[in-house]
């Protein structure tokens, strides 16, 4: 990316980047998201570091971040839904819709954590993965974390068969039309450590998750380092 630092990316509409927002408005109010933070991982960020939640939705992780003390916390979302339903749940923090994707209005190498949950099975495009991951790498800092949860592609008669109706209509293996009206994307394993081979990864762990329409699944949960420069030290 070659952003300057305090002027976002140039702008990629929110269509060429598949955005669910539509179906996320729709579920705001309705939704309950359930991947589980693994808090041990994070027990040696200060308290005061810049934490940026992408894809917060209503600010669920934020809260639970909050309670474990950290006070400088942020949430992004494309979903103007989710957003409201976020300020009206938690009016002491900071919450912004995101209007042109993947932009972030943060200056380079300025965010101490980015927390990025369930948001890459919103992203059905390969590439469009690609340049958010792009994007979050640029704002943080060289040593700073990056703390992926997403869904594992699953084999069971279920998943097959969905996965396999819609390959020919998206030109892939894994992303499926849901019965209430999203698209959604999960990925094998591999995958994610393509995504972030830009990134040094500390650890993995696997988790069982609920998905939004209340289906159980298997969570894969990558915790990584943005790579430090030579002249500099992590910040945690």
């Amino acid at each position: 990316m070659t952003t300057s630092p305090e002027t976002p990316t140039e702008g990629i509409p929110v269509s060429d980047l598949e955005s669910q927002t539509a179906y996320l408005d729709a579920a705001a109010t309705t939704k309950r998201f359930t991947h589980p933070l693994h808090t041990p991982w994070l027990d040696n960020v200060k308290r005061g570091a810049a934490i940026l939640d992408y894809g917060c939705g209503y600010g669920r992780t934020l809260d639970a971040l909050d309670q474990q003390g950290f006070d400088n916390l942020c949430g992004f979302d494309t979903s103007p839904g989710m957003i409201a339903r976020a300020r009206s749940l938690h009016p002491a923090m900071r919450f912004v819709v995101l209007d042109t994707l993947p932009a972030l209005a943060c200056p380079d190498a300025s965010i101490d954590v980015v927390v990025l949950f369930a948001v890459v099975t919103c992203i059905p495009s390969d590439d469009a993965q690609l340049l958010l991951i792009g994007e979050l790498h640029r704002v943080l800092k060289p040593g700073a974390l990056l703390y992926l949860s997403d869904l594992l592609l699953r084999d069971d008669r279920r998943n097959r068969d969905r996965c396999a109706r819609f390959a020919e209509s998206y030109g892939t293996y894994g992303v499926f039309e849901t019965g209430d009206g999203t698209v959604c994307g999960h990925h094998p394993s591999d995958w994610f450590t393509s995504l972030l081979a830009g990134f040094e990864t500390i650890d993995t762990r696997r988790t069982t998750v609920t998905t939004m329409n209340g289906n159980t699944s298997t969570g894969l949960q990558f915790l990584a380092r943005n790579p430090a420069s030579r002249h500099q030290t992590p910040t945690h």
